[in-house]
């Protein structure tokens, strides 16, 4: 039965895409239809659009879903791998390891030297103000996602050499560290 009621509505949908796209018939713009596959029979009754949406911009396109969203490829962000952060750590090269995780994360479990300063704050003037400009950042956080989104921001903040640690701690954990506490 439920396929069945599914392809009644798929076929209304079909035909209603049809009408906008074709410019003809009637489209149910404005009106909900309502099945009753018990009782064979449809209905519409009238909605009335929302007052405020008169202050909504109209959606002409697509966006750029990356750029929405937050989300930043893997090629767009400089990452290195917890091996190579062992040998700048080692090296004595001078870092600024720097933890984008909230503050509960870090209470549970952080790498020694590095700096709390959470995603949010780091993305705002304030946060970006934390930042040593005297040497390499390098940022991380529990699997690698929200350094590369907060990297992004560092890298258009003009913090060009700046990078963030594939997997993040949980990657630091397992190759470096293995009897460090996870969540």
């Amino acid at each position: 039965m439920l396929g069945i009621v599914c392809a009644s509505i798929a076929s209304v949908m079909g035909t209603e895409a049809i009408k906008l796209i074709t410019g003809i018939g009637e489209p149910l713009l404005g009106r909900l239809m309502i099945y009753d596959a018990l009782q064979m029979n449809y209905r519409t009754i009238t909605i009335r659009k929302d007052p405020s949406e008169a202050s909504r911009p109209k959606i002409t396109e697509l966006i750029d879903y990356e750029a929405f969203c937050g989300a930043v490829s893997e090629d767009a962000a400089e990452a290195i791998t917890p091996q190579e952060l062992r040998e700048l750590l080692d090296s004595g090269k001078k870092l600024a390891l720097i933890d984008v995780r909230e503050p509960a994360e870090w209470d549970i479990n952080h790498i020694e030297g590095a700096q709390l300063i959470p995603k949010l704050l780091l993305t705002s003037a304030a946060g970006l103000a934390k930042l040593p400009h005297d040497r390499k950042a390098v940022l991380y956080c529990k699997t690698g996602v929200r350094s590369a989104e907060a990297l992004a921001a560092l890298k258009q903040a003009g913090f060009s050499d700046a990078v963030h640690l594939k997997g993040g701690i949980v990657a630091w954990a397992q190759q470096m560290q293995p009897d460090m506490v996870m969540y």
